[in-house]
């Protein structure tokens, strides 16, 4: 890249930063009420995010070849197991990612 497009593209990402931190606060000021499509969507987006998440990460197993899907199967009910225990979201996907990193690594080889 030229100087000039080097400026002109952090110039860019500068400008799209700023709008993005600052627009909510100019669309939803304080002294006035949350608009019910946002407050909806603020309940309903952190669902959909781990939905999405889930199959994602979920797209690629095989279920019916060794050992593809073993290992997702056992972080998964030991991601459940977990939250239904502690109920904490972080210690939950941490944990489930830790025995997944083990099995893959020194289980199913």
């Amino acid at each position: 890249m030229t100087l000039s497009q080097q400026i002109i593209t952090i110039l860019a990402v500068v400008l799209a930063t700023i709008c993005t931190r600052f627009l909510p606060f100019w669309l939803f000021p304080a002294n006035k009420p949350t608009p019910k499509a946002i407050t909806y969507l603020a309940n309903l987006l952190p669902s959909a995010v781990f939905g999405l998440l889930i199959v994602y990460c979920l797209k690629d197993v095989a279920l019916f070849s060794y050992p593809s899907g073993i290992a997702q199967c056992i972080s998964i009910f030991f991601i459940i197991v977990i939250h239904l225990f502690k109920r904490n979201m972080l210690l939950s996907i941490a944990s489930g990612t830790i025995v997944y990193i083990v099995l893959i690594n020194f289980i199913f080889i």
